[in-house]
Parts: structure tokens; sequence; C-alpha cells
């Protein structure tokens, strides 16, 4: 993984000093509201319901267990005891008492971590796929590059202000775990006819009050333009960018008012001149590439074979480890390996939330048998990347331990879900409270796995920290006269088959939302055929079967479906 050099580790120490001088006088009364507040923003500080929330950067989900035991040490003395894991793959802090955070933050210092850039109308933490550099399918790893963008935005002065928040993600495989064309730009790396590899560049991705999926800008951008061209958009956007309405002020709104024609073509104009005028050579050559690379040669992974059949003898004996190992580790590019994912879905705590004596172990995990990285993920999960098929049997009883181990992977209760009104102030609707709901009703493992992949995602509120628009299930919180009630949208996907889901219908009250998910199911599996996904039924047979049934007031659809009624 990525090391800080001096000049990283002066930027973060200076600030965190400097940060610590402007809380103090923020406290004593010599800075006024208005002015901390942009301050503490560019710090990942935001003011929320009950306590200030503090937002710490994971660069593309990396971790090392010495940093992963510091995020948990900062849980026990900062915090209540937890953090949670977002859906940018960052941790963030729901009960930090104010006076503490130069302390939280000089904490992070000392293991080259910061919280700058994970908030305000800036270049934010760039993200990736969790099983980048062992996934077995992709082109390339997508973390050096990622590395790139972030120490060539880190306080990029012309992209200190744009008009809204920008968000980047790159993804080195066909399959795109990292929800790539929800974001502002979304990066893939891909192979041209003549072998070559560079990337193929969405623009105008995000959610929130006007979903839209990124468009194609560029089919192909070799990687010595990378970062002259990132420059590129970011200036058009910087231009033109709304700045009058922060509900059309992001770069989306932008690419589908100009269309995205008109837009390439700025793009492309703006990336003429910067090629020709530039006093500064923006050309990405080999030998940077290599440099950033270096911090992330592959391990060494010899003699992983040797006790395969141990392993195999443990599969064979242990239905409980079998199910596990199919639902919770991914296939690995190198033999004898497998990726692990370490569940924080437990059903009896909220989605993505990992608690202090959780971190330590999976800390301890990690560096006993993962060469002491820790990965965390678009889910709300973490991964180990690199676990010996022989020492999976060892990881799962440690993981088991810690809660760590429910193997649900994929399946409903693997939900996204954002901290809700029980945290954010801007949310209209409890997201946590829902989730209970739904683990409570849900809690038949053997149902769920006959139900296959299900992407299930909760947003308490239209700014849609929970992804509900992209989920194959999305559950939005509204406000009605001061009671909860929750949209329901039905065929989105983040990934490479990316689409926004369509409302089913008139929302419901909070009390019924996990009765109308398990009509829909009932749906789904009398519906579905040849093991189809809900996703793919859903895209096969419409919206109005899955409506008809969810508000109808007494319509059996089938003795097949009373039984799964029964069954859940």
């Amino acid at each position: 993984m990525y090391l800080y050099d001096q000049n990283d580790q002066k930027i973060i120490d200076e600030r965190v000093k400097q940060f610590r001088d402007q809380t103090q006088r923020y406290l004593a009364g010599e800075l006024d509201e208005e002015k901390y507040r942009s301050l503490r923003l560019m710090n990942g500080l935001y003011v929320q319901t009950h306590a200030p929330m503090l937002r710490v950067a994971i660069p593309y989900g990396l971790l090392s267990s010495t940093q992963l035991r510091m995020l948990g040490h900062i849980a026990t003395k900062y915090d209540k005891g937890y953090g949670h894991v977002s859906t940018r793959q960052n941790m963030q802090y729901n009960w930090p008492a104010l006076e503490t955070v130069p302390d939280i933050l000089e904490n992070l210092a000392s293991v080259q971590m910061h919280a700058i850039q994970t908030s305000g109308n800036c270049i934010r933490n760039v993200s990736s796929d969790q099983y980048a550099g062992v996934a077995a399918d992709e082109i390339e790893d997508p973390r050096p590059y990622c590395e790139i963008i972030r120490q060539w935005s880190t306080f990029h002065p012309e992209f200190a202000y744009l008009p809204r928040k920008f968000k980047i993600a790159v993804i080195g495989s066909a399959k795109d775990r990292a929800a790539s064309q929800t974001h502002d730009v979304g990066l893939h790396l891909v192979q041209n006819a003549e072998g070559e590899i560079g990337f193929k560049v969405f623009v105008g991705g995000g959610l929130g009050r006007t979903p839209i999926l990124g468009k194609v800008v560029n089919e192909f951008l070799p990687k010595k333009h990378l970062i002259s061209y990132l420059d590129a958009i970011l200036r058009v956007y910087n231009q033109k960018g709304r700045r009058d309405n922060m509900y059309k002020a992001r770069i989306k709104i932008l690419v589908q008012s100009l269309g995205v024609d008109k837009f390439r073509e700025l793009v492309e104009k703006e990336w003429k001149a910067i090629l020709e005028t530039s006093s500064v050579n923006m050309e990405l050559d080999q030998k940077e590439i290599d440099r950033v690379k270096a911090h992330f040669n592959p391990k060494n992974y010899d003699g992983a074979e040797s006790n395969s059949a141990a392993y195999q003898k443990q599969l064979d004996e242990n239905p409980s480890f079998r199910t596990w190992i199919k639902h919770n580790t991914k296939d690995h590019k190198h033999d004898g390996y497998r990726i692990v994912v370490v569940s924080l879905k437990d059903p009896n705590n909220p989605p993505g939330d990992v608690t202090d004596k959780q971190m330590t172990l999976v800390a301890d995990v990690a560096e006993q048998y993962s060469f002491g990285e820790i990965r965390t993920t678009h889910d709300q999960n973490f991964v180990l990347a690199d676990v010996r098929e022989d020492s999976l049997f060892e990881v799962w009883q440690k993981l088991k331990e810690g809660d760590l181990a429910t193997a649900n992977i994929g399946t409903l209760t693997d939900m996204i879900c954002c901290p809700g009104l029980d945290f954010c102030a801007l949310a209209n609707a409890r997201s946590i409270s829902v989730a209970d709901q739904l683990n409570q009703m849900f809690d038949d493992m053997d149902y769920l796995y006959d139900l296959g992949e299900l992407k299930l995602k909760i947003s308490g509120c239209m700014n849609a920290c929970g992804h509900h628009h992209v989920g194959h299930i999305g559950l939005l919180g509204v406000d009605k006269k001061g009671a909860e009630w929750y949209q329901i949208t039905l065929g989105g996907s983040a990934e490479e088959d990316a689409s926004i889901g369509e409302v089913v219908g008139r929302s419901v009250p909070i009390d019924e939302v996990a009765d109308s998910v398990k009509k829909l199911l009932t749906v789904f599996v009398e519906k579905r055929i040849d093991g189809e996904r809900f996703l793919e039924t859903y895209r096969r047979i419409g919206k109005q079967p899955f409506k008809d049934y969810l508000y109808a007031v007494e319509k059996p659809l089938s003795s097949a479906g009373d039984s799964i009624h029964a069954d859940s």
C-alpha cells in the first residue's frame, strides 16, 4: 500500500496545527459560526442532530492493520465505542466532542490518515473496487491511478471551491463493484483493439434529488493523459457549473442541460488548451506510473497449495463453514488464496457499524492472515483480500467470536443503510430502525439463500446516502406531516448494468415496510424462472405485477405465494 513521504506527512501535520488553532479561536468566540463552518467542512467535520460527525478519509478503501487499530482507539477514546463505514469507503464517527476533534486528527496523522476533503465543495475521497489487485477478472490494478488522482487533487488550488462536491471512482474490471456510473467521473480501465490499456471515461453521474447515470465522454483515453483530461473536465465544470442553486450545481445537471456531445466538445477544447499552453507538464509518464505502482507490488504468494487437502476436509466436515465460504469469500487471482468479506451486517447491529473491539479483532486477523491489510467496501463491509485457503477455517472461527461472520454477503440482509434520522439533521425518516425491522422479519437464512442475490438499499432522505435509487429494492424515507413513510423503488442497479429504479406507487408507513418488502418477494418467487435474480425478473415482467400485489387489499397470488409467506 502507499506510504506517505515527507511532503505528505508535512501537509497533514500542518493541517492539524492549523485546525487546532481555528477550533480554539471558535470556542473562544473569536471566529463566528459562518467562518468556522467553512473551515470545519474542509476537515470533514459536520454538525448533526446530537453531536458533530467526523468523516475520516480512507483513500480507495485501503487500510493497514495499524491504521484500523487507530480507528478503533479513536472510537474508544473519543466516541461511543464504534464507527460507521460509509458507501464511499470512509469511516464516520457520530459522537465526538468538538473540542476533541483536533486531538483525533493528530491521532490520525500519526498513522498517515486525515479527514481532509471528506466534505465541502471539493474533490472528495477517490473510491475503487474493494477487490482491486486480487480480483481474477481485472485488466489491471486501479489503485495506483487512484493514488495518482489523490496526489493531484489534494489541495488543488483551482478546485478548492467547486460549485458542489465532486466524486471520482476508478475500476479495473468489466464488473463494476464501485458504483462508478453514479459518480461525477467514473474511470474504467479498458483495453483497445491494439492491446493498449487506457480509460473509458464516464461523466455526470450522481444520485440525490435528481438521479442520473454517467454518460461516456471518452471511449478510450490513453493513460498519459489521465490528469490533463481530468483537469479539463474540472475546469469546464468550475466555469459553467451553476452556483445560484445548490440543487442544480452538480456536474450531472450541467451535462444533462448541455447534452453530452456539447459537454464533450467543451472538454476537448479545454484539454487542447491545457496541452498546448500549460507551463506545467501535465503528461503522466510511465516513470511516474511505475513509481506509484511500486507501492502496490504483489505479495509473496508462494507455497499456498501445501495444505489444500486440509482445507477440503474442513469444508466436507463443517456445513456452517462451507456456507460461509460460499457466501463470504470470493475467487482470488492466485491459486491457494481467497478473498474474505467480513460482514458488518450482523442482524443485531445497524448495517455498516463496527465496534472498537471488532476493529481491533479484524486488525489482528489481517496482520496474522492477510499481509496486514484491510479494505472497506462500497457495500459497508470489510475485506481481507489475501487469505490462504488453509487459513480460512481459523479466520472464520476468529471472526465468529466478534460477530463478524454472518454468512449473508449478497443477500437481502447485506443491505446498505445510511444513518438516517437517528443521527442526520437532513434526514426525513429513520433508516436503522427500518433495517432492524427487515432483519427481524427475514431471519431465515435458507429463505434468503433461495432468493439469491438481492441488493436492498435504504436512505433517510432524498440526498440518497443509502443509494436507494440503484437498489434492486430501494427504500426512501419521506416526511408526511411529521410521520415517517417510505417510497419504494424497484429495478435499480449500481453495477455494469446500471439503472435507476422505478417508483412502484404510493409510499407506505414505517410499520408496514417489512410487510411490503415481503409482498414484493412473494411476487418475485412466484414469477421468476430458471433461477433468475430479483433484478432479472423485474426487468423481464416489469413493475405492474409487483404494484398490483403490493397494493391489493386481499388478493392471494397463488398457493406457491402463500407458502413463501408461511416460510418467511
